[in-house]
C-alpha cells in the first residue's frame, strides 16, 4: 500500500454552518514538477478531466465553505482565468497576488486585507489533498484555544515531509526537519486553522509558515489533529503520477458522506 493513501474515513462529515474562510496557497513555482507540467502553475495540473485545484475547491464547497482567498504568484493569470469570481462553483473567490515570491507565511500576511471579520481562518496548500472534516477541525481549534491547529497524518516514510511531535493533549512540542532516514511519523498535512493574531508574528518579506512561524509559536499554543483518510501531494513527478492514477478515489473522497451514506453534497 502506498504510504500516502489509506481507506476512506467512515465518519459522516458535517457541514460548516458559518462564514468560514479558506486561504489557498497557489503561488509556488512548482520547480520539481516542471518536467511534466511545464506551462502551467502546479495547482492547475490535470487530475482526470479536471485540475487538482478543482479537487480542493470541490472539497471546500461541498462542506459549505464558500468564501475563498487564492494567494497567487507564478502564472497567476491562468488561475484567475480558470476560476474567476467562483460563481461557477457556487463560491466567492478573492485574489491576493504577490509581485515576488513571499513564501507561505508572506503570502498569508499579504492576504490579510481579503479576510472577513473574525478571529479564525483556514489555510490550505493548493498542491496537496487531505481528506478531513473541516467543521470538526475548526471546532477542535476553538476548543483548544490555541493560535494554530495543524492537520497531521501518519505516514510510513516521513523523509519528504519532516515530522510533527505531539504530547498526550494534542499539543505540538516539536517540528522536526526532514532527515535522510526512512521512518514513519506524523507529518504536516498542509491544512491549518490560524487565529488572526498569528499575522502579527509573521515578519515582513518572504517567510515560511512551516520553518519560520510555527516553530516560533510552539510555546504559545500550537495543536495537531490527526487525520486517517486519503493524503497526497503532487510536488514530484512520481506523486503527481500517483494522483492521476487515483483520480476517481480522490474526487470521491472530496465529497463528504451524507448521513444516509451517500456522497451528495449536504445543504448549507
Amino acid at each position: 500500500m502506498n504510504p500516502l493513501v489509506t481507506e476512506n474515513s467512515n465518519a459522516s462529515i458535517q457541514p460548516v454552518r458559518e462564514d468560514a474562510c479558506a486561504v489557498l496557497l497557489v503561488g509556488g513555482m512548482g520547480t520539481r514538477l516542471r518536467s511534466v507540467v511545464p506551462s502551467m502553475p502546479k495547482p492547475l495540473a490535470p487530475i482526470g478531466n479536471k485540475s487538482f485545484l478543482q479537487l480542493v475547491l470541490r472539497q471546500l464547497q461541498s462542506q459549505c465553505i464558500r468564501r475563498l482567498v487564492m494567494c497567487t504568484g507564478y502564472l497567476a493569470d491562468q488561475i484567475e482565468y480558470e476560476f474567476g469570481d467562483g460563481r461557477e462553483w457556487d463560491v466567492t473567490i478573492d485574489y491576493s497576488k504577490e509581485s515576488h515570491p513571499l513564501g507561505t507565511a508572506g503570502a498569508v500576511k499579504l492576504a490579510e486585507r481579503c479576510l472577513p471579520p473574525g478571529s479564525d481562518f483556514l489555510v490550505m496548500n493548493g498542491d496537496s489533498f487531505l481528506e478531513l472534516d473541516f467543521h470538526r477541525f475548526i471546532r477542535f481549534h476553538r476548543e483548544h484555544g490555541g493560535l494554530i491547529s495543524i492537520a497531521v497524518r501518519k505516514v510510513e516514510d516521513a523523509t519528504r515531509y519532516g515530522t510533527v511531535q505531539v504530547d498526550t493533549d494534542n499539543r505540538v512540542i516539536a517540528c522536526n526537519e526532514k532527515t535522510a532516514t526512512r521512518a514513519p511519523g506524523l507529518v504536516n498535512g498542509g491544512v491549518y486553522v490560524l487565529n488572526r493574531a498569528v499575522l502579527q508574528h509573521i515578519p515582513d518579506g518572504p517567510a515560511s509558515l512551516e520553518r519560520d512561524v510555527f516553530p516560533q509559536l510552539i510555546g504559545c499554543g500550537v495543536y495537531a489533529l490527526e487525520q486517517h483518510g486519503m493524503f497526497i501531494d503532487i510536488g514530484t513527478p512520481e506523486d503527481y503520477a500517483l494522483a492521476r492514477e487515483l483520480s476517481d478515489s480522490l474526487y470521491e473522497a472530496a465529497i463528504p458522506k451524507s448521513r444516509s451514506g451517500g456522497r451528495d453534497p449536504q445543504p448549507c
